[in-house]
């Protein structure tokens, strides 16, 4: 029997998290996406596409406090189920388990570890091996609620970034997930299973000063600080004056004889950084307000150093 369903996301994963829910027969009664930005939504597109109904707000509760009008237009959807495959917006109690079924949420790691809204920039930056998916049901917490599937096995790679993590390994077996998940509510086989406290750690956002370099910092550190914060924020730190962001790295260990930060060497598009330990091949550059290109475009010289003024 298939189920009425609402979507609270965004972004290509909640587009394709729809489509197959639709696909596997169920009906998506609502969709509930972010306020058009300067690029179009690509789950809003296809509910446009689709004809299903579409509600953008970028709040659904203001001071913890639920907006009485927004969940008045939730309820009206007549959902069975909430799914949330990309939502960045805290939804209130009165939405969230406002279902028969209540709501599923996706989440790009194994809880209970790194919970937080930087799950992925988070476990390049501190050095985890593997990672997985988890789906779980949301509670007051932040992704503390109850396990439905999870999914592991998956290698964090040398050169991974946050952004490859998530495209090439997290974001098909994601979808895997989510499927399995709500299939499992579609029969009457879910079985809830609280999350252990062993291994529950919380990281918070990646914002600037959590993204800044610290060239003292042993050069494995620094690699996976850039990998972790590519494509966003990006890892930044200074360079003639000016903000540089540095991406697309890879730390080779080794004993060069200069101060961290310092340009080695320009080798076709990478440049050559020393590190505590080893050296960095940076292959992109944001210099100032520049555009992101290769990191020998701007034409830094060995003996110029990243760090200072």
């Amino acid at each position: 029997m298939g189920l009425r369903i609402a979507i609270f996301g965004q972004a290509a994963f909640g587009r394709d998290a729809a489509l197959a829910v639709a696909e596997a027969g169920h009906q998506v009664v609502g969709v509930f996406a972010p306020p058009a930005g300067s690029r179009p939504d690509p789950l809003a597109e296809l509910a446009i596409e689709r004809g299903w109904p579409l509600v953008r707000h970028r709040h659904f509760r203001r001071k913890g406090e639920a907006i009485a009008e927004r969940v008045d237009e939730y309820r009206a959807v007549g959902a069975d189920l909430n799914l949330m495959p990309f939502t960045t917006v805290f939804l209130p109690p009165e939405i969230v388990a406002a279902p028969e079924h209540g709501s599923l949420c996706f989440h790009p790691s194994l809880l209970p570890a790194f919970r937080g809204g930087a799950a992925l920039a988070w476990q390049i930056i501190l050095g985890a091996k593997e990672t997985g998916v988890s789906v779980f049901r949301p509670d007051e917490g932040v992704d503390t609620g109850p396990l439905l599937v999870q999914k592991g096995g998956v290698r964090i790679a040398p050169r991974d970034t946050a952004g490859s993590l998530y495209f090439k390994k997290l974001y098909p077996l994601g979808q895997e997930a989510l499927a399995q998940a709500v299939a499992l509510v579609a029969r009457g086989e879910a079985v809830l299973r609280p999350q252990p406290e062993e291994g529950a750690s919380f990281q918070g956002l990646v914002g600037e000063d959590e993204a800044q370099i610290d060239w003292s910092l042993p050069g494995e550190q620094v690699d996976r600080l850039i990998r972790g914060c590519d494509p966003q924020p990006g890892a930044h730190t200074r360079m003639r004056g000016e903000s540089a962001r540095l991406f697309g790295s890879a730390f080779y260990p080794g004993d060069p004889k200069a101060e961290p930060g310092t340009v080695l060497a320009a080798e076709g598009p990478v440049l050559r950084v020393v590190t505590r330990g080893g050296t960095l091949e940076v292959a992109k550059l944001r210099l100032g307000s520049g555009a992101k290109g290769a990191a020998t475009e701007v034409g830094l010289e060995p003996g110029e150093r990243f760090g200072g003024d």
